[in-house]
């Protein structure tokens, strides 16, 4: 019997058409076909050990992972409702697979060397600060920066009390409750954070360090994860809020439409931002050194608001540190978190500390910041919502990577600028205030 000549077109029509479908779902812009592809490439990379132990293998891992995790974490009706969505699904499964010794020792080597080593969060913080912060007009920014800053530092400060009141309330006492809970998980994360104050506490104490960053660490790890899941539920919860800037941290006020325009790509005017922004980061690095007991990133921000308010970049390069700062933020967050997954979230750690007190001063500092931030922000002309994120949340969080976090998780991006500045400027604080109160409370 002959075969209908045809049949066998009809076949590859229907296997073309089929393919076309599933290539129409998108993960991050990627059609299902090809995402399958290159997750099947880079598991046969990752199991023959043949992924480079370069920038170019950690964007391969990091971006594939990143991209596909996070999408299932937006999908998934638990988390996408009420565990920070994508975000904390991201960061969770990666530490979990390095946990259960899935993911391979080498695979998070090399993207702790891509994040950390050659310091790419340096270079998406640092554009993603300068792209939000020229975005902005500049007498709303200068008016938003005059209002956030006290919002931040007060409720750093009752909060700290708070803790320490309830510490004694659950009997670990007051002391143990400010130096071991509310000191770390505001201290600004862990390099800029809880290292220098170990250091600070071991000096003081007449003890190692090493003993005391791992009593610390636990605090950052769990305040973070926290407040990753707060920042979620708020944004959703007061989604319909009057107190609900949806992105605007200015109360009553809006960014007028040319402001808040997108700006056109351009393929040269992507470099001068690259460029630009890291500009700014040598500056900031350079202060930094001259003046070390200040962060690089308060210099940063420092340097771009004087350079916006006083006009002192032309529009095109702000345009294009613009420009670079959203290819970088729609292209590598999801990466980013998986990096933070891999890399510094370690739940063998986390797991070790967990004891009721231990949760409830970390809930407690996560609820008080909340809501203290929250009404100080009302008061002081914010909106409600963006100042519980930015001076709240954002300074319960494991400085640069949890600030991405935190605002991925809320979809506030373009706020990383506040919580940045609240973190860094606020976690220098809490180390001179830390240094003066652990010699009485040791």
């Amino acid at each position: 019997m002959m075969n209908h000549p045809h049949s066998s077109h009809i076949g590859t029509t229907n296997v073309k058409e089929e393919i076309g479908k599933l290539d129409r779902i998108r993960i991050s812009g990627i059609g299902l076909v090809a995402y399958a592809f290159m997750a099947v490439l880079l598991i046969i990379a990752i199991s023959t050990k043949t992924l480079p132990n370069t920038m170019i293998g950690a964007i391969f891992a990091l971006v594939l992972m990143g991209h596909v995790f996070y999408y299932l974490g937006a999908h998934l009706p638990i988390f996408r409702s009420y565990l920070g969505g994508g975000s904390v699904f991201t960061i969770l499964l990666t530490a979990i697979l390095v946990a259960t010794n899935v993911m391979p020792k080498y695979v998070v080597t090399t993207a702790s060397g891509f994040i950390n080593g050659m310091d790419f969060l340096g270079l998406y913080i640092v554009s993603l600060i300068a792209s939000s912060l020229f975005k902005m007009d500049r007498k709303m920014l200068l008016k938003a920066a005059v209002r956030f800053l006290p919002v931040a530092f007060i409720s750093m400060a009752l909060t700290a009390v708070v803790i320490g009141i309830v510490g004694v309330i659950i009997g670990v006492g007051f002391n143990y409750a400010i130096l071991y809970i509310a000191m770390p998980i505001m201290a600004g994360g862990v390099g800029a954070g809880i290292v220098p104050l170990s250091g600070i506490y071991a000096h003081a104490m007449g003890v190692g360090s090493a003993g005391i960053l791992s009593k610390l660490f636990p605090t950052v790890i769990l305040g973070n994860l926290l407040a990753i899941i707060s920042a979620g539920l708020i944004s959703r919860i007061f989604k319909d809020s009057k107190g609900n800037g949806h992105g605007e941290i200015l109360r009553g006020e809006r960014e007028d439409a040319a402001a808040a325009a997108e700006i056109k790509p351009d393929y040269v005017q992507l470099g001068v931002g690259l460029i630009i922004a890291v500009m700014f980061f040598m500056i900031g690095t350079m202060l930094n050194k001259v003046f070390p007991g200040i962060n690089a990133y308060a210099f940063i921000i420092l340097s771009i608001v004087l350079t916006k308010a006083f006009g002192l970049l032309p529009k095109y390069y702000e345009d294009s540190v613009i420009m670079f700062g959203q290819v970088i933020v729609k292209n590598m967050t999801h990466a980013l978190l998986a990096g933070v997954g891999l890399s510094l979230l370690d739940m063998h750690v986390l797991l070790a500390a967990l004891s009721w007190q231990f949760v409830v001063l970390c809930l407690v500092s996560i609820v008080a910041i909340s809501l203290i931030s929250a009404t100080l922000g009302k008061l002081f002309g914010l909106y409600p919502v963006e100042a519980a994120i930015t001076a709240g949340l954002a300074n319960n969080s494991m400085g640069g990577t949890g600030n991405v976090a935190v605002l991925a998780a809320s979809e506030r991006m373009n706020l990383i600028a506040f919580a940045q500045m609240g973190n860094r400027i606020g976690g220098a604080l809490i180390l001179v205030v830390a240094g003066i109160l652990v010699t009485f409370m040791k």
